[in-house]
């Protein structure tokens, strides 16, 4: 037996006792008629207690926990905050209001709650990235003082998806100090990471418990605020597209290193933060005319070709590197390639170097 059930009954038996006393009181106007008066308002009553108990109970209360799952804890901040202020401002202004002669003076105070409960919900609601980073910096909870800490708190949110947190280089940026404002891991973000952790495939379950390593060691960094939100989208079912979507809703950057996600959050207007981006981003520059000193490890796909690889990992396409493989080499670089998925060097083995250093 569920509870709505239950509440059915319950409502059923007030309303039609309700409806029963109504039909009372309306008989002594038609006393003749008077059982059939009272039995037909009661069963009305009680059908309408069965029907309309739920919509007035547990669907209101089911809607409103779903739209409270829905709000990050800021905006509920904001929004109770802004209730309150509105709230005390109506108050202060509904005894002068009411000295209005009637009927000014019985409406305005009534008005006067809607109206500035309404702006005071609104107005902090849509400035709760400035309120919440104005606590924040007031509270001083990273310390005394300006600097990196404070200029981090007064940042927005930055959503973390599975991947990020798996590849691990996130908690290296975080104690730089590159990653201003909050991290903000959806609990839907975390259920994944803890269902690779618990994978019957090795691989993928040391992938899962190294990305639950990262998230303990961001929670223990001092100057980096993590945050696991219980934070839902309804009638999503992929992870990816959860955080597209609460990324519009927040307002927030996702940080990610996956690619189509990229790709599908640009599209949708959602800002995105990669971190293999970052990282050719802050690899060393060559130029073509530059030369380089690398190993030549392997052999290329075309014919001569060697392929090496510089310390930051990007790889060096050497056309006439094959017969030098194992050897470190002075190459000229001739081309470079920059794609999607990170940059290509490619350059000569400068022969007259290779010679000397061959005799």
């Amino acid at each position: 037996m569920s509870f709505e059930f239950i509440l059915r009954i319950i409502g059923m038996l007030v309303l039609g006792v309700a409806g029963g006393y109504w039909g009372f009181d309306i008989s002594r106007f038609n006393p003749a008629d008077a059982t059939r008066t009272v039995l037909v308002f009661g069963l009305v009553g009680a059908l309408a207690g069965l029907i309309l108990t739920p919509y007035l109970t547990t669907r209101p209360a089911k809607a409103l926990r779903s739209l409270l799952g829905r709000l990050a804890a800021e905006s509920l901040f904001a929004g109770l905050t802004g209730l309150v202020v509105g709230l005390l401002i109506a108050a202060l202004l509904s005894f002068p209001l009411s000295l209005l002669p009637n009927p000014f003076g019985e409406v305005l105070p009534f008005i006067g709650v809607l109206v500035f409960a309404y702006l005071g919900v609104s107005l902090f609601v849509m400035r709760q990235g400035d309120i919440m980073g104005l606590l924040s910096a007031l509270s001083g909870r990273n310390g005394e003082g300006g600097g990196a800490s404070s200029w981090t708190n007064l940042n927005r949110n930055i959503l973390l998806d599975t991947s990020v947190i798996i590849d691990g280089r996130v908690a290296d940026i975080a104690k730089t100090g590159f990653l201003p404002g909050t991290l903000l891991i959806p609990r839907f973000v975390l259920n994944e990471l803890q269902y690779i952790a618990d994978s019957p495939d090795g691989m993928r379950r040391q992938r899962g418990r190294r990305g639950m390593e990262v998230l303990a060691e961001l929670q223990k960094l001092p100057n980096v605020l993590v945050r696991i939100s219980d934070i839902n989208v309804d009638g999503v079912r992929e992870v990816d597209d959860k955080l597209i979507v609460l990324g519009k809703q927040l307002k927030s950057p996702v940080l990610t290193n996956d690619y189509n996600l990229n790709r599908i959050a640009e599209l949708q207007g959602v800002t995105v933060l990669n971190i293999n981006e970052l990282a050719n981003a802050v690899k060393s520059v060559v130029l073509p005319g530059e030369s380089l000193r690398i190993n030549i490890m392997q052999e290329g796909k075309e014919h001569s070709q060697g392929v090496g690889y510089m310390e930051d990992g990007t790889m060096v396409v050497v056309e006439n590197g094959k017969e030098y493989i194992g050897e470190y080499m002075d190459v000229n670089i001739t081309k470079v390639l920059q794609t999607a998925a990170g940059r290509m060097i490619f350059g000569r083995v400068d022969e007259e170097g290779g010679k000397k250093s061959r005799k």
